[in-house]
């Protein structure tokens, strides 16, 4: 199911709609991390094109997380 959720990036309140699927792993990257979910999504934002939605970058960081476990490099 998607849900809507919130978060404040740098100093900005802002909204995005994910699947509970990618809000888990977005917790269980952040937590294997030692970092709050917090500063993870922030770190996201930062790095996503300007052109694109954080919904999609949230994504797409999830998508390319689960490949790297996926795919370990020797």
């Amino acid at each position: 199911m998607i849900r809507k959720h919130s978060a404040t990036l740098h100093g900005h309140r802002t909204s995005f709609s994910l699947e509970d699927e990618f809000w888990t792993e977005l917790k269980t990257i952040a937590a294997s991390r030692s970092m709050p979910l917090a500063a993870l999504i922030s770190e996201i934002d930062d790095r996503r094109p300007p052109d694109s939605n954080l919904s999609s970058a949230l994504r797409l960081h999830v998508l390319a997380w689960a490949k790297a476990a996926a795919n370990p490099q020797p």
